[in-house]
This record gives C-alpha cells, sequence and structure tokens, in this order.
C-alpha cells in the first residue's frame, strides 16, 4: 500500500483550467472522497493519477515514486468506472481474472486469488455466470471484483454507483463499507452525491471550478463550512443562504431580525451571507414561549416524509447567488451583493425548514419558527469565505482556499 502526494496540480484543455493547482496528501490506507457538481474538475483530477490524463503542471507521487510522467501500468493502481466494463462473453470468474491472465499470472494462483475475492464480494455462486445474467448491483461487485484480485497500492474509483437504482445504491453503499474497513488500501472514490460522500469517507475533499475547496471529516465540513460553496453543497436539504446586515447589534434577513451569538465578531452595519441549516429551525408552539430569534412566515410548500417535514418558505431577503458558493478568484465579482443596496427591491430567497412532522401545516399555513444563534452561519459576500467563530473553527481548510485565491489571482 502506499500514500498518494499532490503538489500543485494543474490540467489545462485549449485554454480552459480543468483543474487549479491542486495541492493534497492521501495517507496510506485512507478512503478519501473527491465530491463537486459536474464539471468541478474531480473525475480529470482522479484521471491525472491514474495516468490516463497528464498533467499541465506539478507533481503526482505514490508512495516514494514520483508517478507524473509514467504510464498507466507502471503505477500500480487499479480503476472502477460507472460502467461496468466487463467482457459479456466471459464469464464472472474470467472476468475476474482477466488482469492476473494478462500479467501471465498462472492458472491455479488465479484461481486462489478468484476465489477469495468472491468470497469477500459473494459472488462464490455466480462465477459461471456472464454479465448479461447478472443484475446491476451484481456487476458492479464483478467490476470491484477485478480491481481487488490485482492487489494494486491503490484504488481509485470514478462515480462507480451512479447506473445503479436508489435501493441498489444505499446497498452497494453499505457494502464498499465494509469493504473500506476490511481492506485499508488506499482509495480515491469520485462522486457528485454528497451522501456517498459524507457515509464512506475518512475525509472528504470538495472541489469547484478545478479548485480544491475545502479537505476534512464529513462533519468537519458540515459543521465548519470554509465558505459559502461547501455550506450550500454539504447537507442535505442544503443550507438556506440570504444577504443580510448587522443594523443596532442584531441581524436583518429582510423583514426578520435575529440575534447575533456572542463572539461573532460583526459590528453595526456589515453585510454577510447568513446560513442556516433547514434542520436547525423549530417550530414555535405558543407564542408565549417564542425564543428571541424567531421567523414568522407563510408555508408556500410543505413535504410530508413521515416522521420529518419539509417546509418551504419566502424570505424578502437578497438570495446568496451562484456566485456566493462558487469560491472561483477568477471571477471575483460573483461573490459581491446582487446590486447595490437599494437596488432590485422585492427580491426574495426561498428557505426549507425540516421540522417535526405536523399533518395541520399545509400550503398558506403561517407559522413561527426559531434557529438558535450559535447555529448561524456567516460568509463574506465578497470573497465567500467563512467569517466569524466558524471560520475560526474551520482552520486549515479556509487557508486552502485563501492560498489558491492568491496564486490564482
Amino acid at each position: 500500500m502506499a500514500g498518494i502526494r499532490l503538489s500543485h496540480v494543474s490540467k489545462r484543455f485549449e485554454g480552459v483550467d480543468a483543474v487549479r493547482d491542486v495541492s493534497l496528501e492521501i495517507e496510506d490506507g485512507e478512503f478519501l472522497v473527491l465530491v463537486g457538481p459536474s464539471g468541478c474538475g474531480k473525475t480529470t483530477l482522479l484521471r491525472m493519477i491514474a495516468g490516463l490524463e497528464a498533467a499541465s503542471a506539478g507533481e503526482i507521487r505514490i508512495g516514494d515514486t514520483d508517478v507524473t510522467a509514467l504510464p498507466p501500468k507502471r503505477r500500480d493502481v487499479a480503476m472502477v468506472f460507472q460502467d461496468y466494463a466487463l467482457y459479456p462473453h466471459l464469464t464472472v470468474e474470467k472476468n475476474l481474472g482477466i488482469g492476473l491472465k494478462l500479467r501471465g499470472v498462472s492458472r491455479a494462483e488465479r484461481r486462489e486469488h478468484v476465489l477469495r475475492v468472491a468470497k469477500v464480494l459473494g459472488l462464490e455462486g455466480m462465477l459461471a455466470r456472464k454479465p448479461g445474467q447478472l443484475s446491476g448491483g451484481q456487476r458492479q461487485r464483478v467490476a470491484i471484483g477485478r480491481a481487488m484480485v490485482r492487489e494494486p497500492r491503490v484504488y481509485l474509483m470514478d462515480e462507480p454507483l451512479s447506473n445503479l437504482d436508489a435501493k441498489l445504491r444505499v446497498q452497494m453503499r453499505a457494502e464498499l463499507g465494509r469493504l473500506r474497513d476490511r481492506l485499508r488500501v488506499t482509495t480515491v472514490y469520485v462522486t457528485h452525491d454528497q451522501v456517498e460522500a459524507m457515509t464512506l469517507g475518512h475525509r472528504v475533499a470538495v472541489m469547484n471550478h478545478g479548485l480544491l475547496q475545502q479537505v476534512g471529516t464529513a462533519q468537519e465540513l458540515f459543521d465548519h463550512p470554509a465558505n459559502a460553496f461547501v455550506a450550500g453543497f454539504i447537507g442535505s436539504p442544503e443550507m438556506n443562504l440570504a444577504h443580510a446586515t448587522v443594523v443596532a447589534g442584531r441581524l436583518e434577513v429582510g423583514e426578520h431580525q435575529l440575534s447575533l451569538p456572542p463572539g461573532a465578531g460583526l459590528d453595526d452595519g456589515d453585510r454577510v451571507i447568513v446560513g442556516i441549516r433547514p434542520s436547525d429551525f423549530e417550530l414555535v408552539q405558543h407564542a408565549d414561549t417564542a425564543p428571541d430569534s424567531t421567523l414568522t412566515v407563510k408555508a408556500e410548500v410543505t413535504e410530508l416524509l413521515g416522521s420529518e417535514m419539509r417546509v418551504v418558505f419566502l424570505v424578502d431577503a437578497r438570495p446568496a447567488g451562484e456566485g456566493a458558493q462558487g469560491a472561483d478568484p477568477a471571477e471575483p465579482a460573483d461573490f459581491s451583493l446582487l446590486g447595490a443596496p437599494d437596488a432590485a427591491p422585492g427580491l426574495t430567497t426561498s428557505f426549507t425548514a425540516a421540522i417535526r412532522a405536523d399533518p395541520r401545516i399545509t400550503s398558506g399555513t403561517r407559522l413561527r419558527l426559531s434557529v438558535d444563534p450559535a447555529a448561524l452561519h456567516f460568509f463574506d459576500p465578497d470573497t465567500g469565505l467563512a467569517i466569524g467563530l466558524r471560520a475560526a473553527s474551520a482552520g486549515t481548510p479556509a487557508e486552502i482556499v485563501t492560498a489558491q485565491h492568491e496564486r490564482s489571482g
């Protein structure tokens, strides 16, 4: 096994920067998930580690070896793709052992490796079948097993569950989690699904616009996002984000006023992007027990989800906008307020609250929601970076983005 070290790695395609100056160290045996929206550069970065794409700049090391200029076959990595890429005319056993056969491994040794991996993946009774006789989940297990048989130093997985239906994805995610704990082989896993990222990764690396936004455990990213993009991307439903202003020691979010947490480090007149996670709202049952920070809103849409319900409502505040979540130093203007303070009156932001289910709450119902000031997140409207207490807790990840802003600026 071996760790991976990326030093200032970039990739440029015909004048377009797909990956920008990424530096990242993946520990030996770590399961690291690269996550981000389509086009963020995560798959390109994975392909550079594999040697399928040449880096335009920077250095890639696997263990103690500089593999930047080495071809894929000399990097000792195994890839699993979203399409199973199985040979339809070969049995499961032969599909599992094809890589060893090409390397000249004897039939007896191949059989031994294949049987061991088949047992781990629950494929023992399917070795004589061909891919057309398997379900999607079984085919994906064969694809993963083919990589396992090789016993590489590094596994690289590119959205391996994306072709499965919802139920199979949950099952395969659990199986991958068990394999992760059992094999303890360095793995880089690419996905756009934040649930996969948060449940599978020892650490999660969030990317956008080719830049590394933040690296940390799933809980660190959820509790202390380094910028507005990470805040809006990690968590389901996503964090509510809107422009707000500090007035007379309180936070004005449109027509609503919220208390500031102690030590927030904000002064009167400061403009911020405020973030509130849907799960941090609580329904206030009685007006006489309402906390200091409440919002009286009208439900626009309600969704009953068993013990929980989601309530969508509008707040008379400017939305943060895509730019405020982008952390793209090449376009700094995207982080600014949407126009001058008095421009475009009447802009509203759609908020979501995740509260205990109450069938009496329907579209048009007026309700009072409270939020603990300590749960608020604050971001700079010009840079998107976290400010206040959350920024201090984010630590190194925030420094990653700041340093990349400076290098790219």
